[in-house]
């Protein structure tokens, strides 16, 4: 018998899946749950959704009913005694001054790894087969769009195995729930985040963790969820993540099917909604799209760029969100003709044909020679340049001359000394703005410039990012979520929670970039050793 390749030895058995309970917490308890958000028992508001009953969830908000309206009943004391949450022991891992950056990060894998054996029971966490690496900190689940990033890193570190689980748990996902939420959460079942699947699938066969054909039942369903309801629709007309433009163009939006604050950012979003003027339902979708975008939040979303009230996701069609379908479009297409299926490898041809044509008509600028978002809405432009006009590149959707466009608009106006801004706006305190950087954003446009050979641009990016990164780990010991674009001890802020340490797609994209350019001063640096 043949040697089996380890990277093929993943056994598909389901039998260990529990029974998906989809309820999210603010279903199953009701009131109790309106007031530990409300009363801000945590500090975080996503510490209660992530917690586990310690009883039957009847019996709790039975007990609560009972007791709430008696003297001196203490809400925190209640919620004390009948749920645990989970707390990273501290002892979990401890930075070894010896490491390498690239072995610290080699290290911090098994930290961040998620082996589902055991599922709590009447958790808002929706159980998967298979073992998954989580981006860390509050993050404490399987996020869609940061494994794509996670994963490259993964492949570095020689963990074939793992991206095996992790493309199988996604396929689990869009079986079992029609798409992959944003998180293996009940509470993110209501949307999904900006659909790289596709990307993956690319990723496991240039690994050869699996053919990409293998998933084309799978990207074809991705591809129904998002296009749902999309054929029937009249031009000006618009329903659920699909809009049909005045001229025929049918491009995308992004969008949640829940209209109620987000369960994980109750208090916050009440408060939000409060200030801005209309219905509050409105308010609420926005800001549940802005968070199926990935970026939540940022001015990108916003009326006016210091409010988030004027948040008004729905109304745009953004132009990273239209390029990743354009490439789910082109992957079908060509897994479709793999398979022998011609037909189906025509339409979906044809869908990614329109696709572009409808993006070189409304989402890119001449002028400026560079992509941006659509207000469908009011039928115009945004003018706000972000780092998505680097995206149509990434996919390979841009001509030679609007990639020329873009590298040009990119360098004179988005680059920064710690690598790519992620828009032009300061001061706004949402977390995707400046002066802040993200490493998908480097990622993503490295590739995109490279594909259009802007090699030098795509070199600088690189060589400022991983300074920033190196520049940081070297004080601290620490990878973080996001980065100051600029050497100093200074710390990324803004959104709704603390900067977190871990972190999935930072360690994902530094570890690849830094085997990309194995002379970088990030392949010698050691924590405490500054200049090394």
């Amino acid at each position: 018998m043949s040697e089996v390749d380890p990277c093929h030895a993943f056994v598909h058995d389901l039998s260990r899946v529990s029974v998906a309970d989809t309820l999210s917490p603010a279903e199953r308890y009701q009131e109790l749950f309106v007031a530990v958000q409300m009363h801000k028992v945590f500090d975080d508001s996503k510490t209660f959704v992530d917690c586990a009953p310690l009883r039957h969830p009847e019996e709790i908000l039975e007990d609560y009913r009972r007791r709430v309206d008696t003297p001196g009943f203490d809400l925190a004391r209640f919620v004390a005694e009948h749920f645990s949450h989970y707390e990273l022991p501290r002892q979990a891992f401890v930075a070894n001054p010896d490491d390498s950056l690239a072995r610290h990060i080699d290290r911090l894998w098994p930290v961040l790894t998620r082996h589902p054996r055991e599922h709590p029971p009447y958790s808002s966490l929706l159980p998967l087969p298979f073992d998954y690496v989580v981006p860390g900190g509050r993050f404490t689940e399987l996020y869609y769009w940061d494994s794509y990033f996670t994963m490259l890193g993964l492949d570095e570190s020689g963990h074939c195995e793992l991206l095996r689980a992790m493309a199988d748990n996604f396929a689990y996902l869009i079986d079992t729930y029609g798409h992959i939420p944003n998180g293996n959460r009940t509470y993110y079942l209501g949307r999904s985040q900006p659909p790289v699947f596709a990307l993956m699938t690319d990723l496991f066969e240039e690994t050869g963790v699996h053919r990409a054909s293998d998933y084309l039942p799978q990207l074809r369903k991705e591809h129904a969820f998002w296009m749902s309801g999309g054929d029937g629709l009249q031009p000006g007309e618009a329903h659920r993540r699909c809009v049909r433009l005045v001229d025929g163009s049918l491009l995308n939006r992004y969008w949640d099917e829940r209209d109620t604050p987000r369960e994980e950012a109750y208090r916050e979003d009440v408060e939000t909604a409060r200030h801005a003027g209309r219905p509050a339902y409105e308010v609420y979708r926005d800001l549940r799209a802005g968070a199926e975008s990935g970026w939540d939040f940022s001015s990108r979303w916003l009326d006016d760029p210091h409010r988030l009230s004027s948040i008004r996701t729905t109304s745009i069609l953004p132009v990273d969100l239209n390029s990743f379908l354009y490439k789910l479009e082109l992957q079908i297409a060509r897994l479709s003709e793999v398979r022998g299926l011609r037909g189906c490898a025509e339409t979906f041809a044809d869908k990614a044909r329109a696709r572009r044509q409808a993006m070189d008509r409304h989402l890119w600028n001449p002028a400026l020679g560079a992509y941006f978002d659509y207000d469908w809405a009011r039928r115009q432009p945004r003018d706000n340049l972000t780092a998505a006009t680097l995206v149509p590149l990434f996919v390979g959707l841009a001509d030679a001359a609007q990639a020329e466009g873009v590298a040009a608009l990119a360098r004179s106006r988005l680059l920064a000394p710690g690598g790519l801004r992620t828009t032009e706006v300061y001061g706004s305190g949402e977390q995707w703005d400046c002066p802040n950087g993200w490493a998908p954003l480097q990622w993503m446009a490295i590739r995109g410039l490279q594909h259009y050979g802007h090699d030098g641009l795509a070199l600088e990016i690189e060589r400022r990012w991983l300074a920033i990164v190196s520049y940081l780990f070297e004080r601290e010991g620490r990878l973080l979520e996001k980065y100051v674009l600029r050497p100093c001890t200074e710390h990324a802020g803004g959104g709704e929670y603390r900067l977190q340490d871990g972190f999935g797609w930072t360690n994902g994209v530094t570890r690849k970039l830094m085997q990309e350019d194995p002379s970088h001063r990030a392949n010698r640096c050691h924590m405490g050793k500054p200049g090394c």
